[in-house]
């Protein structure tokens, strides 16, 4: 079975990358027009360059796997800022997606929290639609919208989580379908669990991206394992093999938060069960050390008998 592992957004190992700079409504009113434009335009191109110098890293360490930060572009949904951000910026976008077909890279993005489709407030649906579409654009701007995903959570309970359920099936049909053929489902950590989400996923043909941190820290029923064949099951047709995410628990107490790195005796009974299913899968690393501590553990993984590392950030098993 072949691993391949990745990271979110920042690759700390550089200088001075972070491809999330950004600007705040009230400090974007001060300005005048022209500021205001040119305040826009430096923080977006700043952001952009950040991400190709982050995927020139990746390919240099042989990482195929990275998460694309969702705070690219500055103030791109808010209503009374929009502007065309494709326009200025398009050979920047066309060089990030050109460079991640030539390398045969694997790229995401994760909107936010508030990016959620089972509020009985229409507003909130209608600003997931725009935080989606907003996404879509930037991978169209790629030319990657037929190959990258958008990862989402299935939202909030809201007293009634059968009834949030129900919500969800009929906003998330709102999302044009070719939005919604590149999103993904991923179970939280306090609301919906593996099976739940599977469940949803199921229902709307999309893949299921599923969180082992985040369901050990909400279990639900029933042990994880006897779902693996249903989740490898939501990636068929897609050409891509299932996307797992990964993260250690910060502490007992802080046991939801996200550690620095990965401990490799809480990956291993994980790792152990994706081994009898399929013959690849991806692994997001969330921890804190980005880059560092994806590195870390395939360079632990890679000193357990049966596991050889092939690559910088890949191993076989």
């Amino acid at each position: 079975m072949l691993l391949r592992f990745g990271y979110v957004s920042i690759a700390l190992s550089l200088w001075e990358a972070s491809p999330s700079h950004t600007l705040t409504f009230t400090n974007w009113k001060k300005m005048d027009k022209d500021s205001r434009k040119e305040k826009l335009h430096h923080l977006t191109e700043q952001n952009l360059t950040n991400t190709l110098r982050a995927l020139h890293y990746n390919i240099a360490h042989g990482i195929d796997i990275y998460r694309m930060s969702s705070s690219l572009v500055p103030l791109a949904t808010h209503p009374e800022v929009k502007w065309d951000f494709v326009t200025p910026f398009r050979c920047l976008f066309e060089e990030i997606g050109d460079l991640v077909k030539k390398h045969k890279l694997r790229v995401s993005f994760h909107p936010n929290q508030f990016t959620l489709f089972t509020s009985p407030q229409d507003h909130v649906t209608a600003n997931a639609i725009l935080d989606m579409t907003y996404h879509y654009e930037m991978l169209e701007a790629m030319g990657l919208h037929k190959e990258a995903t958008m990862n989402i959570h299935v939202g909030g309970a809201y007293g009634n989580k059968q009834e949030a359920i129900e919500r969800f099936n009929q906003n998330f049909i709102k999302l044009e379908e070719d939005i919604r053929r590149q999103t993904t489902l991923e179970n939280d950590d306090k609301t919906y669990t593996a099976e739940e989400t599977l469940q949803i996923c199921e229902t709307h043909s999309v893949p299921f991206v599923f969180d082992y941190h985040h369901h050990w820290a909400n279990p639900g029923e029933g042990d994880y394992r006897e779902l693996l064949p249903r989740i490898f099951a939501t990636w068929e047709g897609t050409g891509k093999p299932p996307k797992f995410h990964l993260s250690s628990p910060k502490s007992k107490k802080l046991f939801r938060a996200h550690a620095d790195y990965v401990e490799k005796d809480f990956a291993m009974e994980f790792i152990n069960a994706l081994k009898n299913h399929g013959d690849s899968a991806d692994i997001m690393i969330e921890a804190k050390a980005k880059d560092k501590a994806a590195l870390k553990l395939v360079e632990e993984l890679a000193k357990v008998r049966g596991f050889k590392r092939v690559k910088g950030a890949a191993l076989e098993i």
